[in-house]
């Protein structure tokens, strides 16, 4: 097979939005129980491709399942599948998700990168984790997109991935969706619990607040200090499915964020955002 050569992501006619999804617990779409769940997210995630410009040439995923020492792009042609959840039935460790991979994306996102600066590395045997495939799957159920995933970079450091984001700007002249996977409230003790409600919610109206700041900088300078949120650390014990969002921040440019939607699942807010000009979804 023939790649693509890196030019094969230039020349689009129109730039895409970024967005930070909130992707839910698990294998939840085949999990009867949780789907009902989660029904606002499954409709929003469904609706998401008619808010593109286009149908985009690649997906780009920086997912809060998957952080490494340095900055990593998944190359492998055909992706397989990470089941990295525990204790759902048997049915969901054979779910698959098709969609190729694309070298040549990977190829150019670590060319942006090492223009800025970053050291980064490449992993041909990444598989696609649920942070990936349940939204994926929701949005192109034909798997017709390929999709590159990029970790985080286990140091967690809100500044440097928002510095990661502004280096992949051009991909959204080029065609490329870019998706930031986490979540906006990630304590595993605290889903289901009444206590968590507040909390959840009093944390995502300051990212919510952050995010619609009217300049990058204040956005920026917000999203680096989210530990000064009310209830940050009981929100996120660990910030992994947080700094999803940091890199969606950079990338977002000039662009004022909005919410997307909130749901309402296992007793507490789960948000996702979007920044750029989107076209509105028909009824």
């Amino acid at each position: 097979m023939t790649r693509p050569s890196t030019d094969s992501y230039a020349d689009s006619a129109t730039r895409f939005p970024v967005y930070f999804v909130s992707h839910g617990g698990g294998p939840w779409p085949w999990v009867d129980g949780m789907r009902e769940q989660f029904a606002r997210t499954e409709q929003a995630f469904r609706q998401m491709p008619q808010r593109f410009p286009a149908k985009p040439k690649a997906v780009l995923v920086i997912t809060g399942h998957w952080e490494a020492e340095a900055f990593t792009v998944s190359t492998a042609e055909h992706p397989s599948m990470e089941y990295d959840y525990y204790g759902f039935p048997e049915h969901t460790y054979r779910i698959q998700y098709r969609a190729p991979g694309a070298p040549a994306l990977a190829a150019r996102v670590r060319e942006l990168l090492g223009a800025a600066g970053m050291e980064s590395a490449e992993d041909p045997r990444r598989g696609f984790d649920h942070g990936t495939f349940v939204p994926m799957a929701l949005m192109y159920p034909e798997a017709d997109i390929p999709v590159v995933m990029l970790s985080m970079k286990s140091s967690y450091d809100p500044a440097e991935h928002i510095r990661l984001g502004q280096a992949l700007v051009p991909l959204r002249d080029e065609g490329v969706l870019i998706i930031g996977s986490g979540l906006t409230y990630h304590n595993m003790r605290g889903f289901g619990r009444p206590t968590s409600t507040p909390v959840a919610s009093a944390f995502e109206a300051y990212l919510n607040d952050a995010i619609t700041a009217p300049t990058a900088a204040v956005r920026n300078e917000r999203l680096v200090h989210w530990e000064a949120a009310p209830g940050a650390r009981l929100a996120h014990p660990q910030e992994d499915h947080l700094i999803p969002l940091m890199v969606v921040a950079g990338a977002a440019g000039d662009d004022v964020g909005r919410r997307l939607f909130v749901d309402q699942a296992m007793n507490v807010a789960m948000a996702s955002y979007e920044f750029g000009t989107v076209a509105e979804p028909s009824e």
